[in-house]
């Protein structure tokens, strides 16, 4: 399966960052099963699931091949260490760039206040670690 089948705006990030074709785990949230649906995404190091977190909702963010303004996240990706939270969340970034994609990260050990302030002025995707998340959301 190649990566002809996304979005072009994702394909030319990807190619512009040497990707020719999806990993066993890009291609797993790729098939027309997984499209739609929550996923838990399992997979060596090396294996591309940064990539693939990105890969999994994009047909459900992107509209014609451009993101909405935003607004609420669109996508919610739990990370259960602050480490990848922050490495996803740099994959993101450059993979929705072209799609003028907000990315917001909240981890421990990161300002919570200024972690607040970039949600309210809007995200498509947010990163986080389970507790620091919890901690937004009780607030």
């Amino acid at each position: 399966m190649p990566f002809s089948t996304l979005p072009s705006l994702l394909g030319d990030a990807l190619a512009a960052r040497g990707y020719a074709a999806p990993t066993a785990v890009q291609a797993a949230v790729l098939e027309p099963e997984a499209t739609g649906r929550d996923l838990i995404v399992s997979a060596q190091t090396g294996s591309g699931k940064t990539i693939a977190f990105g890969l999994a909702f994009a047909d459900e963010l992107l509209s014609d091949g451009a993101l909405p303004p935003a607004g609420s996240p669109l996508a919610l990706v739990i990370a259960p260490t602050r480490e990848l939270a922050l490495q996803v969340s740099r994959e993101l970034e450059w993979l929705y760039a072209q799609a003028g994609g907000r990315i917001a990260t909240c981890v421990g050990g990161m300002d919570p206040g200024r972690e607040r302030r970039t949600l309210s002025f809007g995200a498509h995707i947010v990163v986080g670690t389970p507790g620091r998340l919890r901690d937004h959301l009780e607030r």
